[in-house]
């Protein structure tokens, strides 16, 4: 990858969980990342929307603050697996009318973030 390229331009050309990882310096076993790389991706996107919703404007400080989020992002799945983690919706069960429990995900709920 190009090391002149700002932040913002270094993250459009990342593609792969293993691109973040080598990005942000942070180590990973390649079995675990292979397993649950939507998971963790998913979860760095959860991280950042809700703990880091106002950004520095400084790219070193940014760069922290997505490295600190996509190593607990990765860790998450270092201790735990993707069903007990539940990151998509399709694993979280909601209680129905009848009393039962459903994992159904309407379309207007997919293609949010």
């Amino acid at each position: 990858m190009d090391t002149n390229l700002t932040l913002d331009e270094a993250l459009e050309e990342l593609v792969s969980a293993e691109d973040f990882l080598d990005y942000f310096g942070v180590p990973y076993e390649p079995t675990v990342v292979h397993v649950n790389r939507l998971h963790i991706l998913q979860r760095f996107h959860d991280y950042l929307n809700r703990y880091a919703k106002e950004m520095p404007a400084d790219d070193g400080e940014r760069t922290a603050i997505y490295k600190q989020w996509l190593s607990q992002a990765y860790d998450d799945f270092v201790k735990s697996d993707a069903l007990t983690e539940k990151v998509f919706a399709v694993f979280q069960n909601v209680p129905t009318a009848d009393g039962g429990m459903s994992s159904f995900v309407s379309l207007d709920k997919v293609f949010r973030s």
